[in-house]
This record gives C-alpha cells, structure tokens and sequence, in this order.
C-alpha cells in the first residue's frame, strides 16, 4: 500500500451536544471519539496525521499531546474543502495518498480505509466512502455505475426524483493522490447557498476534468456521525453490541448481555462467567475462569483465574484478585492485593492494603488507610483471621495465622499467630433491663389514660 497520510476534520463548534467538552472528545466506552479513530487509522501506519482543528483548540491540543500527531488551525470556518487546506503546511513535503476524514465519525475500520486507498492503487485518481443506510434520509447521493465508476455526486437538496431514489449514500471520507488533492482542493469554489467550500466537491472537480473517480461501499454503521447526545448514545449501544457478541464469541458467558457494559480495553479470558448489570470502567483484565455476579462495578482491576467477585462489589483502581479468591456482597477494594484463597464476603473495605493467601475479612472490616493527608499501608499475613467490625488502623501489619478478634480496633502489629482482642469491659447489671421495661411500660399507659 502506498504511503499516505491522515487529515481529520474536528474545527466544528459541536453546537448540538450541548456542552463545553469538545465533542470529539465525548467518549464512546470510555475513550474519546477522536481517538477511536486515531486508534483504527493507526493499524495502517500513517505516515503523518493532521487533526484540524477550531473551536476549543486547546483541549484537543491537550488531548493529542504525546500522539504524534499534528494540529492546524481552520479559522475561519469556511466549510470541510476549506478546513482540509489548513493542513496543507503540515504536510509540506509529504508525497504520498492523503485521507480526509471526520473527528465525529469514529468507527471507521481500519480495513475500510485500507479498501479505500487500495482504490487508487487500482488507477483511480479519487475513491470516495459510499454506504447504502436503511433510510436515505437528506444524505448526499452517489450515481455510479455497477463497477463502481462514479459518474456525479449530487447534494440531495439539488438531486432529481431520479437520483435521490438511488441508495448510495456519500459518507464524506475521501482519498486522493497529494499531486491530486491539493489541485482539486485549490479549485473548489463557494457559490452555494451558505458561502462554504465543500469537500464532495472534490470529487466533482475529479470527474469534471475527465478523471476516473470510484466508490467503495461500506457497512453504515461505520460512518455514523456523532452531532448529539442522542447519537452519542447510539453509537454507545451499537459498540456495546458488538462487544458482547466479540465476548460471548471468545469464550465468556453473558447472562443478561444487553445489560453489561464494557469499556474500550477491557480484556477477558475463556469460560469468565458474567452475571447482569455488571459494569467495567477502563483497565481490567480478567483471566479464565473467573465468576462477576450481578450489579458489581470494577476499574483499574486485575482478576486471576477463578476469582469470584459479587454481587454488588465495587473493585477500584489498583485493585488485584490473586487465583481463587473471593469478593462479596458489598465489599469495595482499592489498591489492595488479596492473595490466592483469600476471601472478604461481605462489608468491607479493603484500601492501600496486602491480604495474604487464605486469610479470611470478616463483615464490617474496615482498612482505616487516610489520615486526612496520606495513605498508608495495611499487610495482612497468610492465613490470618480479621473477626467481624474490626477496624485495622494502617500502618499496621497483622502476621501469618493471628487472629483478630470480632469487634477490634487494632493499632499496633499484630503477631504471628496471636490473637489479638481491643475490646471495653463489659458491664453487667442483674434485672436492668426487666426493670427498665416496667417502668417505660407503665409511663406509657400514664400518658395514654391522660389522653
């Protein structure tokens, strides 16, 4: 495939999302839109990608900073032929195809581009993406013979009856030669309703001055636009989709699929099984074997195989299941390891903390880790038992085989093999509580005979 390089048009003001995030930046699975589509263009190894970029400059800056990517400026905007142009200058010297495509339509596979540049491998001078939707709808339309040769693109405010019974829709996306692009970008005029230089004109200039111009087709889903929260949440839900099929595929059980929720980079190994309404936030793997039970939350989270989570667990950031342990009902961890066979059931709080290989987290267990300035760590040893309501102030470490008892605040280490109890005096008065009864019993009949 010959050299080429990327211009992705993000200069728009996003006006329909409503919100101060730039809206290439919204995210889909939790990864920007942008750079979903940075990510695919990458599997075909640009040689240079240029963002332009307007509105709200500096947070995609920010956003792109360490890509290796570059930005240009479209101000004014004067439309996507115009917006192209601007990054002539960071492509000076650059001989090769040149791609324009579109921040908002994310999902375009890396495949799809590789078709559409092979396109001009084949003796094309232009290729444009064509896709064929369920409902046309105001899309641009694509006349081309069944060879793909394209003949006109015509704007449906301007097409026939004819043309706009044609289902071949223009995307946008298109790829040209650079001794090609940059002519036929120069000779795009404006004399339209809005006074903007448009890019499916260069394929009409292609075609006027007697260049071969071809279509390649694409599934419609890959070239949706994202212009509101209500396509946003579409296209969450088509990704989400065929994620749970790519996971049920690979080897995973779903429950309920449509009501898991993955992130852009969750892994999952064979035979995981995944009850409903589990939700994964960005960076966990999880090995074979593993068991998620209903409405738990995990991010940041490492599961070894057979580990069993759930239900109505949340793992946080840095938190580590070593192989055959165990997390209940209502247990939050954070930055803790528990090691293999280790178990917390129910109730706990696990934060900044080393759980040994079999030892047991009683209910109600507390990691008291932040004094209000830094975390510190708890080492709890193998084998060890925290009772039930015990609170372990960090830094503390409890040894290999102790026991804490029910009900503790511990403080101070806690050997190997002792048995530590912090606990008050119990007070015991004989016949307290019979005579504590009868006399609120006969107060209450006073209060209500005075009624």
């Amino acid at each position: 495939m010959t050299d080429f390089a990327a211009i992705i048009l993000a200069a728009g003001k996003g006006t329909r999302m409503k919100s101060d995030l730039h809206k290439v930046l919204h995210p889909i699975a939790g990864k920007p839109m942008l750079m979903h589509l940075l990510g695919n263009l990458a599997e075909l190894q640009p040689q240079r990608t240029v963002v332009v970029v307007g509105d709200r400059r500096e947070q995609v800056d920010a956003a792109l900073a360490g890509q290796g990517v570059t930005t240009a400026l479209q101000d004014p905007q004067n439309g996507t032929a115009h917006a192209a142009l601007q990054a002539r200058a960071a492509l000076t010297g650059f001989t090769g195809n040149i791609l324009v495509t579109f921040g908002d339509v994310p999902m375009v596979q890396a495949d799809t581009v590789r078709r559409l540049l092979g396109a001009l491998d084949g003796g094309a001078q232009v290729a444009v993406l064509g896709f064929r939707p369920p409902d046309a709808l105001a899309y641009g339309r694509i006349i081309a013979d069944a060879d793909g040769t394209v003949h006109k693109m015509v704007e449906y405010k301007d097409a026939s009856a004819e043309e706009r019974a044609v289902d071949l829709c223009n995307s946008g996306l298109i790829v040209a030669h650079s001794g090609d692009m940059w002519p036929l970008l120069d000779a795009v005029g404006n004399d339209n309703a809005q006074g903007e230089y448009y890019l499916p004109d260069v394929a009409t200039g292609a075609i006027a001055r007697g260049d071969r111009v071809v279509v390649v087709e694409c599934d419609a889903d890959e070239v949706a636009g994202i212009n509101s929260r209500s396509e946003l949440a579409a296209a969450e839900a088509r990704w989400q989709a065929a994620r749970r099929l790519a996971a049920m595929e690979d080897g995973a059980t779903l429950r309920a699929p449509e009501t898991v929720f993955f992130s852009h980079d969750t892994v999952l190994g064979r035979d995981v099984t995944i009850e409903p309404h589990v939700v994964f936030g960005p960076g966990v793997t999880v090995a074979d074997g593993v068991h998620i039970k209903a409405y738990s939350h995990l991010e940041g989270a490492r599961l070894a195989t057979g580990a069993q989570v759930g239900p109505f667990a949340r793992l946080r950031p840095g938190a580590v299941l070593e192989e055959g342990s165990f997390v209940g009902n209502f247990v939050e961890v954070k930055n803790a390891v528990l090691g293999p066979g280790a178990k917390a059931s129910h109730l706990s709080y696990l934060g900044d903390a080393t759980i040994g290989a079999g030892a047991n987290i009683g209910a109600g267990t507390i990691t008291c880790n932040y004094d209000g300035y830094f975390k510190y760590q708890t080492v709890i040893g193998e084998r060890a038992f925290i009772g039930s309501n015990s609170a372990l102030v960090a830094p503390v470490t409890i040894g290999a085989d102790a026991i804490v008892a029910a009900g503790s605040t511990v403080s101070r280490d806690v050997a190997a093999g002792e048995l530590r109890m912090v606990r008050a005096e119990q007070m015991v008065k004989d016949g307290w509580a019979d005579r504590f009864h009868d006399t609120m019993k006969k107060k209450k009949a006073a209060a209500k005979k005075d009624k």
